[in-house]
C-alpha cells in the first residue's frame, strides 16, 4: 500500500489517494476495469470553465471516469473511515452514483466539496475530509484568541 510506484491490489468502491504535495492530495474511488484499462472516478475541475481557483471554488466541476495511471502514477488504497462507517456496496450503491453524479454539474470547493469529499461520499455516504480538518485544528487556533479579545 505504498507510494513508490508500487500497484496494490484494487476493488471497485476503494478510495485511491493521489498525493500532488507534501499538505494535499487528490482522492478518487476506483471504478474497474474497461478493456483491460484500470479507471477511477474523481471530482474534477480541470474540464471547467474556471481554470483559476477563486477563493478555492470552480464551477461547473464534475466528476468524470479517466483511467488511473492519467490521473496519477502514485496512490495509495486509503479506505481510512471503514471502522467508522461500513463501506457501501459498489454495484448497488457505488456504481450508480457515479453514473448520476456524472451526468451533473457541481461545484468544487476546497473546503466544504473536494475529491475527498465526493470519494468518501460515493464510498460510505459521508462527506468528509480529513485533509481539510488538519488545516482547521491549525486555523482555529490561530484565529480564536483575537476573536475572543475582540481585536477584529
Amino acid at each position: 500500500m505504498g507510494l513508490h510506484n508500487s500497484h496494490p491490489q484494487l476493488y471497485p468502491g476503494d478510495i485511491i489517494e493521489f498525493p500532488r504535495n507534501k499538505y494535499f492530495s487528490h482522492f478518487g474511488v476506483y471504478y474497474g476495469e474497461r478493456d483491460g484499462v484500470p479507471y477511477v472516478a474523481h471530482l474534477t475541475c480541470r474540464d471547467s470553465d474556471t481554470k483559476i481557483l477563486l477563493f478555492g471554488r470552480a464551477l461547473n466541476s464534475a466528476v468524470k471516469l479517466d483511467p488511473l495511471d492519467i490521473v496519477g502514477k502514485k496512490y495509495k488504497v486509503n479506505n481510512y473511515l471503514d471502522d467508522k462507517h461500513p463501506p457501501r456496496d459498489f454495484y448497488s450503491h457505488i456504481k450508480p452514483e457515479i453514473e448520476d453524479v456524472m451526468t451533473k454539474t457541481i461545484t468544487f470547493d476546497i473546503l466544504f466539496h473536494n475529491s475527498e469529499h465526493q470519494a468518501t461520499l460515493l464510498r460510505y455516504g459521508v462527506k468528509k475530509s480529513e485533509q481539510i480538518e488538519k488545516v482547521y485544528a491549525k486555523i482555529v487556533p490561530t484565529w480564536r484568541q483575537p476573536f475572543e479579545e475582540k481585536k477584529f
